[in-house]
């Protein structure tokens, strides 16, 4: 034993121990650190005595008759005074000398506890509500703007030329940037301080705004006609690298909110509070976009698009210093919750980190329904740039198009409401299950109106949209559903890192279908597209029925089959 303090208070303790035991103390040498008179040691103790490296021998402690002690080694070797120990002196309050496992239950039990409803209505309450709310407000101006881009922009470039290819070049390297520049914006947020982190990069996201709108109106006053001269336009190079700025600076706002932000204005111990405001935030991103996709529809089919244009860039404009004093408000109204640092213990290498990641991702016990959601995204029978684009050269009515995304989003938020009701009714897994069923089945009546060669009527090209936005129905009845299986099936130590690495897959299967679409960049080839959509979201149903009926046991001991 290292060293021993005494304070000049004595504190007694009552060793029970059976006679025949012996406690032992072993100390090599006697030293002491503070030298006292003899007097005092008589009299009482320094406050500040030590004993190190000193050796003790108790052969027997006596607590009831007299204290019988046998220590002719202390006696010639140090000069320690012999303190008689009595148990009488301790009978108004006794102190067991309790193993940890015993102490920590005796703490435990006088502890109080709070009932069932007490603990529900605990784990309901924000940490900081008044702050919740101030984010969802920055939410909807910021999501406003960026989905009302969204749709914007595909719609100006098909108005320039007949043909997918300049859509889906400028989606190409968007998703390139964010395959590659992802993790790199990620280590960056980590880095620096939540609230001017964020409003940095707000202030970059609109400036690429407002750059790629100037690149537009000038691509319309000096409109080309021939696809390859676009592509070799520098304007349309400087609108590719604005879209790229874009994509990645909204790809970490948002992961920032939904990954960082709301967990510490709800609490993260706080598990119904902090999934009512993932609800919330889900429903905001829906109402965005149904009401930029439509407002802008409706514009487009009141005015020019030169006009459209320059109130988009007004709306950038006055966008920028609400969603900043917001940003400022969200965090005065948490007390600084936002102000926390972070931990920078731990620092992983890029390929290090990817590597990780990849074999996480691999490892996980619900891979297949990881697949499945990944395959979904390849996809172009959805709202997307190159539907955009596609209807826009089919001469649809722009209302109608805005239509289409608002009604594909709506779909969304009901699919928040239904999803509850599906896994109430059949289970987590089931519910997966049916959600893939009528997607797959209504994108193959989808394809069948496709292929049979009556788009260019309006009443068929009508039907073709409906059946994409029911399908929309089962599509993000899934993602409800398969978030929450993979919240039961991935470890909470691995959940960010497996997060993480399925949104970069999520994000190469959009950069392959992409790819495809630059290729075959005629719209007399959309059919061959939509016919590898079909096979994709097949090919994610077929999957996930089959992990249903055949799991493995690790499964079994996860969910119920």
């Amino acid at each position: 034993m290292g060293g021993l303090v005494m304070s000049q208070s004595l504190l007694s303790i009552s060793l029970r121990q059976p006679p025949s035991s012996s406690l032992r103390h072993r100390f090599s040498s006697c030293r002491w650190l503070n030298r006292v008179p003899a007097s005092l040691r008589l009299n009482g103790f320094y406050p500040r005595c030590s004993i190190t490296n000193t050796e003790f021998q108790f052969d027997q402690i006596a607590t009831d008759e007299g204290v019988q002690e046998d220590l002719p080694d202390v006696a010639s070797t140090c000069s320690v005074p012999i303190i008689h120990l009595k148990s009488d002196i301790l009978d108004t309050e006794p102190l067991n000398l309790l193993t940890e496992v015993t102490y920590v239950d005796s703490l435990l039990t006088t502890l109080p506890v709070l009932s069932e409803e007490e603990q529900t209505a605990l784990a309901a309450t924000p940490a900081h509500p008044a702050g919740l709310y101030a984010l969802y407000a920055s939410s909807f101006a910021g999501g406003l703007v960026e989905q009302l881009w969204n749709f914007a922009w595909p719609a100006a470039i098909a108005l320039l030329h007949p043909s997918l290819q300049p859509v889906a070049v400028i989606g190409f390297f968007s998703k390139l940037a964010v395959v590659v520049g992802g993790p790199l914006v990620g280590q960056l947020m980590d880095y620096f301080p939540r609230v001017p982190a964020y409003n940095c990069l707000n202030i970059v996201q609109a400036t690429a705004h407002l750059l790629s709108v100037a690149m537009i109106i000038r691509a319309h006053t000096a409109p080309s006609t021939l696809a390859s001269s676009v592509l070799l336009r520098p304007w349309f190079s400087v609108l590719v690298l604005a879209g790229a700025v874009e994509r990645l600076s909204g790809l970490a706002l948002g992961v920032a909110v939904e990954r960082d932000w709301v967990v510490l204005l709800a609490g993260p111990n706080r598990q119904i509070a902090l999934a009512e405001a993932n609800a919330v935030l889900n429903r905001i991103d829906l109402v965005c976009e149904m009401a930029g996709a439509s407002l802008f529809g409706i514009l487009l089919s009141k005015y020019d698009i030169m006009t459209c244009l320059k109130f988009t860039a007004g709306l950038m404009t006055w966008t920028v210093p609400v969603v900043l004093v917001l940003t400022w408000l969200t965090n005065k109204l948490s007390s600084g919750v936002l102000d926390r640092t972070k931990s920078h213990d731990v620092e992983i290498t890029g390929a290090d980190g990817i590597k990780h990641g990849w074999m996480a991702y691999l490892q996980q016990p619900v891979l297949p329904a990881s697949l499945a959601y990944v395959l979904l995204f390849f996809n172009v029978l959805m709202p997307g740039g190159l539907m955009t684009a596609f209807l826009t050269q089919q001469g649809l009515n722009p209302s109608i198009i805005g239509g289409f995304s608002g009604l594909c989003a709506f779909m969304g938020v009901a699919a928040t409401f239904i999803s509850a009701n599906l896994v109430r009714r059949l289970g987590m897994l089931k519910a997966g299950a049916a959600g893939l069923i009528f997607q797959a089945s209504l994108l193959t009546i989808a394809v069948a109106v496709y292929w049979s060669g009556s788009l260019s009527q309006q009443t068929p090209l009508l039907f073709f949209l409906c059946l994409i936005v029911l399908s929309r129905l089962g599509h993000m009845s899934y993602d409800v559903v398969g978030a929450q299986i993979l919240q039961t099936g991935i470890p909470s130590s691995k959940a960010n890192l497996i997060g993480t690495t399925e949104a970069s897959v999520a994000s190469l299967a959009e950069f392959v279908m992409l790819g495809v679409a630059i290729i075959a960049n005629d719209v007399s080839h959309f059919g061959f597209l939509a016919m590898l959509s079909l096979f994709s979201v097949v090919g994610a149903t077929w999957m996930f029925c089959q992990w249903l009926l055949n799991p493995t046991e690790e499964q079994r001991s996860l969910f119920s089959f």
